[in-house]
């Protein structure tokens, strides 16, 4: 009829494809050659689930023309051997194509166009999509892993009722995905919102068939030395150096630092001019108490300056193993040990000692003698 645009038959033009992965390629940094495999692959596939019988498919890839072409092989036989139709062409039906063929050649016969071009049009497609997925997922991927323990801050997009996991959507744009704060990475008593904004730390990042997995959380004592960083110039530039740290989220911190500079006190520089760098990382975690204390590589002195608030009279250390013996004022057992254990607890966990905590009215059956004393110029520790 004229006038009336006749209907092209159902398929892909292999020119979409090429300009398809040349974009690919640009944009995602995917090489063509990778993703044309994989369309192929994908094609074949296809013919074959159609074609459960036939055994050799092949696609001549045509760069230059930009074209695809799929041929089934035939092995040419004698009339009398002919018995696998899908696979085999009679020495008959192979002269009608070509006069130079013998019985044992193989001849590539043309998959019909129609055909072809619906299989390419649906693989083709599905493949380029996935292959946006994968490179989309590779990007968030390399993006996240280059700040596994860093600071983050995500915004709350949903709470589970349930479970009480929160739901964080972190980054921006493209590069931006969802992150589970699991409940038991949230801090006791910390109330999160929808809409709120939080900074988390990246604890690890994971591959997986759904993408990346972040693992974040709000408890680790990572976050808490990320903040100082981020606060104190003299952390950040390797003036004043964090050389251990013990948390229990939302009641209290203990952390070593230690000035690489003598002119630099590394208690006052993370204290800041009127406690302001302190006070802005209490605010951000709610209020959290941190203890600042001077490490030392004299283990006993390390050991009394971790058991501040409470001071530390002598401190006997074991001959064998991380063990030491630490004697306090009578007044003062209680807070040396701390509510529910708590300040004995941060402190064998900062000095990675065991600490067991007598008070001076103590007398030990075993001769005193045999135990060194502990030095008496102790460091006092500095309270937030």
């Amino acid at each position: 009829m004229k006038g009336k645009k006749q209907k092209e038959p159902a398929g892909m033009n292999p020119a979409e494809i090429f300009a398809a992965l040349a974009l690919l390629e640009k944009e995602r940094g995917i090489p063509q050659s990778f993703m044309m495999e994989k369309i192929i692959q994908a094609i074949t596939t296809a013919y074959k689930r159609d074609h459960p019988d036939t055994e050799n498919v092949i696609i001549d890839v045509d760069e230059e023309h930009q074209t695809l072409h799929m041929f089934v092989q035939k092995t040419v036989v004698d009339e009398e051997d002919y018995v696998d139709p899908p696979n085999e062409l009679t020495l008959e039906e192979a002269k009608k194509l070509s006069a130079k063929y013998e019985i044992g050649d193989v001849v590539n016969i043309p998959v019909d166009h129609t055909e072809f071009g619906r299989i390419a049009a649906g693989n083709g497609k599905q493949v380029i999509i996935q292959g946006l997925r994968e490179a989309e997922r590779g990007m968030i991927y390399d993006e996240f892993n280059s700040k596994q323990h860093e600071i983050l801050t995500g915004v709350v997009t949903r709470i589970d009722p349930n479970t009480g996991s929160a739901s964080l959507r972190i980054g921006t744009g493209t590069e931006s995905t969802e992150a589970l704060l699991m409940a038991g990475e949230q801090v006791p008593g910390e109330e999160l919102t929808e809409g709120m904004h939080v900074k988390v730390y990246v604890v690890d990042v994971r591959r997986s068939t759904r993408g990346p997995q972040i693992l974040i959380s709000r408890t680790h004592p990572g976050l808490v030395k990320r903040l100082f960083e981020l606060e104190v110039p003299e952390i950040y530039d390797g003036t004043v150096e964090i050389r251990s740290i013990a948390r229990e989220a939302g009641s209290r911190t203990k952390m070593a630092v230690w000035s690489n500079d003598e002119n630099v006190d590394p208690i006052g520089a993370c204290v800041g001019p009127r406690g302001q760098r302190v006070a802005n990382i209490v605010d951000e975690l709610r209020g959290e108490k941190i203890d600042i204390i001077k490490w030392s590589e004299d283990p006993a002195q390390f050991i009394a300056a971790a058991l501040a608030p409470a001071d530390v009279l002598n401190v006997w250390m074991a001959e064998e193993g991380k063990a030491c013996r630490c004697v306090v004022p009578d007044d003062q057992l209680s807070l040396a040990i701390g509510k529910e254990g708590q300040n004995a607890r941060l402190a064998a966990r900062l000095t990675g000692y065991k600490i067991d905590i007598k008070p001076e009215s103590y007398r030990d059956p075993e001769p005193e003698a045999e135990m060194p004393d502990a030095p008496e110029d102790l460091e006092p520790e500095a309270e937030a």
